[in-house]
C-alpha cells in the first residue's frame, strides 16, 4: 500500500483535512512530521492519529531523524505486504478501514515480538482465525503446532490434567501418564479460546506457568518447563469481569501483553458483500460464484449480523443452496425465515390471514355493510389503543380530523342507544 511523509509547523484544520485526504481516511500509511521548535503539546498528535496519520513526531526530538523516519516506513511496508499476501487475503477477507487496521496490529505483533495475545470480540468476529493467523505468521524457526484448548470444556475437577498433564496413577481413572496443553504447546502456540468462561479457581492454577512458563503433571513433584506462545480469546469483558469478582487481575496482566478487539461486522459493512463472495468461493470451489442482485446486495448491507461473520457465513450457505438456474442471487434465494419484515402498505396488508377473515365472515352470512362496519370500529379500537386513548394521535394514524373520530364514536354510542348509525367517516 502506497506511504507517505506530511511536514508542517503548526496543527490547522487545513492540516488535518490534508491528513484526511492523503491517507485516505488511514486507510494508507502516512507519517506527520513536526518542523516547529520543541516537543509537540497538546492534543495536536491525537487529532492528526485520528485524521488518519501512522504516526506523528517532531524533527527537534529525533536524534537520528532519517534512521527514526526510514525505519518507521521500512515497519510499516514489511506490515503492509504481509497484508496483502496469499495467506492474509484467502483467509482473512475486508479491506475497511476498521479491519485493515486490526490485522495491521495482528501482523506487527505476530511477526516483530513474543507478546501474549488477548484477542476480544463478539461472537463470531474471527477470534481463532486471528490466532491461527498469528501463529502462521510467528517467525520462529523452530515453532511446533497450533494447541487449541476450548475452556468451556474444561471441568473444574479435572482441570489440572487437561492443563498441565498427569502421571500414571494420579488418580483413579489415570491408567497412563499423560500431556496437558501446555506440554503439547512446548515449542509451539497454545491458544485457550473463551478464556472468560474459566472459574476463578482454575484461573489461579494458571498464575505461574502462564508467567514463568513451568508446571508440574498432577502427581508429579518434578517441575518442568514449556516454551509456548500464548494467544487467549473471550467474548466477555475481562476488565468488567475482573471488578465483579469472576476474573483473576494477575491472571490477566499475564495474558493480555496486547489487546486486540476485533470489530464486529456492523463497523466494516464495507466488507460484507466480499465476505459473501468468498464463502460462496468455498463452499462450490469449482463454480464461478453467482452475481449479486441490486435487491439481494441492499438487503445484505443493511442486515443485522448479532452473529456477525459466522452468522453472514451461515446466511450466504443458505442463498447459496437455493439458487438454480444460473443468473444472479435474487430476493427468491433469501430464506424465507430471513426475509426482512416490510412496514404495511396498500399492497400487502391485505394478506393471506386477512382474507381468510374475509372469507369465514362471508360464509357466515355477513354482508358487505356489516364488513365495513366491524372493520372500520375495528381499526378504530385498535388506533385508540396503541394511541392510549389520545384522540389527536389515533385520528392522525386512521388519517382523519379530530372531529371526524369523535363523530363516529358518538355515532356508536348512539347505535348502542337505538339510533341508526348508518353515517361513517
Amino acid at each position: 500500500m502506497p506511504q507517505g511523509i506530511i511536514c508542517f509547523d503548526q496543527i490547522t484544520s487545513a492540516l488535518l483535512q490534508l491528513v484526511r485526504e492523503y491517507s485516505h481516511n488511514g486507510s494508507q500509511r502516512l507519517l506527520a512530521i513536526c518542523f516547529e521548535r520543541g516537543p509537540l503539546k497538546g492534543d495536536g498528535s491525537w487529532q492528526l492519529l485520528n485524521a488518519g496519520a501512522s504516526d506523528v513526531v517532531a524533527w527537534s526530538e529525533l536524534p537520528d531523524p532519517a534512521a527514526a523516519i526510514i525505519g518507521r516506513l521500512e515497519r510499516w511496508q514489511a506490515i503492509d505486504n504481509l497484508l496483502d499476501s496469499a495467506p492474509v487475503r484467502a483467509n482473512l477477507i475486508g479491506q475497511s478501514r476498521a479491519w485493515t487496521s486490526t490485522l495491521r496490529q495482528v501482523i506487527e505483533v505476530a511477526c516483530f515480538t513474543d507478546a501474549p495475545m488477548l484477542l476480544l470480540g463478539e461472537t463470531g468476529t474471527g477470534k481463532e482465525q486471528v490466532a491461527r493467523l498469528v501463529h502462521a505468521l510467528d517467525q520462529r524457526l523452530d515453532k511446533r503446532e497450533l494447541v487449541v484448548l476450548d475452556c468451556t470444556t474444561v471441568v473444574p475437577e479435572l482441570s489440572g490434567s487437561e492443563f498441565f498433564g498427569h502421571e500414571k496413577g494420579a488418580f483413579t481413572s489415570a491408567i497412563a501418564s499423560r500431556d496437558g496443553a501446555f506440554a503439547l504447546a512446548d515449542q509451539g502456540t497454545l491458544f485457550l479460546d473463551e478464556v472468560g468462561e474459566l472459574p476463578p479457581a482454575v484461573q489461579a492454577q494458571l498464575l505461574r506457568v502462564t508467567q514463568e512458563h513451568t508446571y508440574k503433571r498432577v502427581g508429579s513433584n518434578t517441575w518442568r518447563h514449556t516454551d509456548f506462545r500464548l494467544i487467549c480469546a473471550t467474548n466477555r469483558d475481562l476488565l468488567r469481569e475482573e471488578e465483579a469478582g469472576r476474573f483473576r487481575r494477575d491472571l490477566y496482566y499475564r495474558i493480555a501483553g496486547w489487546v486486540c478487539t476485533l470489530p464486529p461486522l456492523r463497523e466494516r459493512r464495507e466488507d460484507i458483500l466480499p465476505l459473501v463472495r468468498h464463502f460462496m468461493q468455498q463452499l462450490r470451489p469449482d463454480q464461478v460464484p453467482p452475481e449479486i442482485s441490486e435487491a439481494v446486495r441492499e438487503y445484505l448491507l443493511t442486515r443485522d449480523y448479532p452473529g456477525n461473520v459466522r452468522d453472514l457465513r451461515q446466511l450466504a450457505a443458505r442463498m447459496l443452496y437455493r439458487h438454480v438456474g444460473g443468473g444472479p442471487l435474487s430476493v427468491g434465494d433469501i430464506p424465507e425465515d430471513e426475509r426482512p419484515l416490510v412496514a404495511p402498505t396498500l399492497l400487502n396488508w391485505c394478506d393471506a390471514t386477512f382474507e381468510r377473515s374475509l372469507r369465514h365472515a362471508l360464509h357466515a352470512g355477513s354482508g358487505l355493510r356489516d364488513i365495513r362496519r366491524v372493520t372500520e370500529e375495528a381499526a378504530i379500537r385498535i388506533a385508540l389503543y396503541d394511541a392510549s386513548g389520545n384522540l389527536q394521535r389515533a385520528a392522525q394514524q386512521l388519517g382523519v380530523t379530530d372531529r371526524a373520530l369523535q363523530m363516529r364514536r358518538a355515532q356508536r354510542r348512539s347505535v348502542g342507544s337505538g339510533g341508526d348509525g348508518l353515517d361513517t367517516i
